[in-house]
């Protein structure tokens, strides 16, 4: 992770398991397969979908989806070099002293690698199936804000006590301790300017921005990010500044042009809309797009790629980035 006089950073999210032609029981074998060649071409970091079930543009209800924690221990002990995270942990599926234990696990299994990805949760109907409460999103703001205090504390204290309106905890030993001081940085995903943003400016090493943050906001919330971290007393630079993007390459403009049209098509979106989610074209289309992002401010990217599963793709994106950006 990197401020803006370092190399920036690119991170590959896994948020499809549906591999064509592959089985439950070749899963994680193509899923390494992926994390592995992404580490070999470039990638900085790995991260998995916390959901219980596929949804969303990443798929359908019915393909598969490994759980989170499971899933990046696993891919954590087949790489060396990359961070690992969640994007992002529903702070509504785990007791907050239980995900500090699962995040300081995977930080012991990646020897000082994990990073905390965390949010409010969105998703309803993967709750109702597991039977998970879903409460309104004040509740679901106020709960992450006690989940943060309390990973905080057992990141970086021997036995903490901690009673808020939702959770405690009491005495809690975590050991192993993390390997990475202070623990595993944390992640918050989201711009809300009322809840999110303070959290972020309080609580978080690195920001997520969505996919679909239009251009023109942007620096609207970084404004409201500085506003806060004022009043936390904390410097604005200090917060890593990410977006997450669909990207869409190909080896030739034409190539990527075809594959877009079909993702567009899957996702069912007008086509203004689309073209503010992906970052779409030639390796050397795709560097022009990822210097505007960094160029308005953002430290680095997190991609998902719409055929991950084809690892000459992965590679390809890989080298592309890191050729050019170094």
């Amino acid at each position: 992770m990197c401020h803006h006089d370092r190399v920036p950073w690119f991170g590959l999210h896994l948020n499809s398991f549906a591999y064509p032609n592959v089985s439950n029981a070749d899963l994680f074998a193509r899923a390494s397969a992926v994390a592995t060649a992404a580490e070999e071409s470039g990638f900085d970091s790995i991260w998995v979908l916390d959901h219980l079930v596929q949804g969303g543009h990443a798929g359908l209800p019915h393909e598969p989806m490994p759980e989170a924690y499971a899933m990046l221990s696993a891919l954590a002990a087949r790489t060396t070099k990359v961070s690992v995270g969640t994007l992002v942990t529903a702070v509504t599926f785990r007791n907050p002293a239980h995900l500090a234990k699962l995040a300081t696990t995977l930080d012991v299994i990646s020897a000082g690698r994990a990073i905390l990805g965390i949010g409010a949760a969105w998703y309803e109907p993967e709750h109702t199936g597991y039977g998970i409460p879903f409460p309104p999103i004040r509740e679901r703001m106020d709960r992450l804000e006690e989940t943060l205090q309390i990973c905080k504390l057992m990141f970086t204290q021997e036995r903490p006590s901690f009673e808020g309106k939702y959770y405690r905890i009491e005495e809690a030993i975590n050991e192993p301790r993390p390997v990475r001081p202070g623990g595993p940085p944390i992640l918050i995903g989201g711009t809300g300017e009322k809840r999110t943003l303070r959290l972020v400016a309080r609580y978080a090493d690195i920001c997520n921005f969505p996919k679909h943050t239009r251009p023109d906001v942007i620096q609207h919330k970084f404004d409201v990010l500085r506003r806060y971290c004022d009043e936390e007393g904390r410097a604005f630079e200090d917060i890593v500044k990410s977006r997450k993007r669909t990207l869409v390459i190909a080896p030739s403009r034409l190539g990527a042009v075809r594959k877009g049209a079909r993702q567009r098509e899957a996702w069912n979106e007008p086509r203004s809309r689309y073209r503010g989610m992906v970052t779409q074209g030639s390796p050397k289309q795709i560097i022009q797009q990822v210097e505007a992002d960094l160029a308005a401010g953002f430290d680095g990217v997190i991609f998902n790629i719409t055929d991950d599963y084809d690892i000459d793709m992965v590679r390809l994106a890989g080298t592309t980035l890191r050729n050019h950006f170094g």
